[in-house]
């Protein structure tokens, strides 16, 4: 209990001793996990949206009126790979559809569908199981007999798998790249407190401190600092998005903002953790680099 009261206690008097240095290295794990956090946050987000429209996405195969056996096709459709769900739309469904939905703010286009309903072919409506899926599907469609024509929304599907993956990736970057920025700067925080107690060191070694003895405050100073920032990281960036969601969400029809508490605060504790390991990381490569410590 004594070396722990030891150990917590230099750590404390460490900080306190280069508490201008210390605030920056917590402001630095501060910025870096707070943008970390809100990534994760903005990535979940257009995830979930993605996901949301992704729903939405549909191969839709335009029929021919000669077309005698239409559920055969669909059945036929329904089997293959990566269709998740087809649907059957007869052209009485298809001209209401056309005129109530489609159509619904174009009174002369109504009129025309209206004197001619001939004109709205049935269709199948086919999801793809995956939106990569939807490319294959297209294709095969375009060679079945019966079938007039094919549409899809290749672009937007197209853009919805860059932003789902690039978002992943983006992530992951960045997590990485600020991890060692912070790393870094930890490390460079205890070097400096390590240079500035060197005389104290050498007298401990003298009268025969280990190494571990001397190295554990340091080691739990970088720790403390990434804990410090990763807390504020992750209190900051839960209000940041709690005063955005009130603001934006009541506003916003096309994106969906809502983010679950337990991602919110399952993310935070991972973020805290990251902090915590970052400290420690840096405060290890700093005792291990350091003649005074080494010595």
């Amino acid at each position: 209990m004594s070396r722990l009261k030891y150990v917590l206690g230099e750590a404390l008097r460490n900080m306190g001793r280069n508490s201008l240095v210390v605030l920056g290295a917590v402001l630095a794990v501060f910025v870096s996990l707070f943008l970390v956090y809100g990534t994760l946050v903005f990535g979940e987000i257009a995830s979930s949206n993605a996901a949301q429209w992704s729903e939405d996405v549909r191969v839709e195969a335009f029929l021919d009126d000669d077309l005698r056996n239409p559920d055969r096709l669909q059945a036929e459709v329904a089997e293959w790979a990566g269709v998740a769900e087809v649907t059957y739309v007869s052209k009485p469904e298809a001209v209401l559809y056309a005129i109530e939905v489609i159509f619904a703010d174009n009174p002369s286009a109504q009129s025309i569908i209206e004197e001619d309903p001939a004109i709205i072919p049935a269709s199948l409506r086919i999801s793809p199981a995956d939106l990569q899926d939807y490319d294959g599907i297209a294709s095969r469609l375009e060679a079945v007999p019966g079938v007039l024509k094919v549409v899809s929304a290749g672009g937007a599907v197209n853009q919805l798998i860059s932003l789902r993956d690039g978002l992943q990736v983006f992530s992951w970057a960045l997590a990485i790249a600020l991890g060692v920025a912070a790393v870094a700067l930890i490390a460079n925080t205890i070097h400096m407190a390590v240079y500035a107690r060197r005389e104290e060191i050498e007298i401990m070694k003298l009268v025969g401190a280990s190494n571990w003895y001397v190295r554990v405050p340091f080691l739990l100073e970088g720790m403390l600092e990434g804990l410090i920032g990763g807390l504020i990281a992750v209190a900051v960036g839960y209000g940041a998005y709690r005063l955005g969601f009130d603001q934006i969400q009541d506003t916003s029809q096309l994106i969906d903002l809502e983010v679950t508490p337990g991602f919110l605060w399952q993310r935070g504790v991972l973020i805290v953790l990251f902090g915590v390991a970052v400290g420690a990381i840096g405060s290890a490569i700093s005792l291990t680099v350091h003649r005074y410590i080494r010595t």
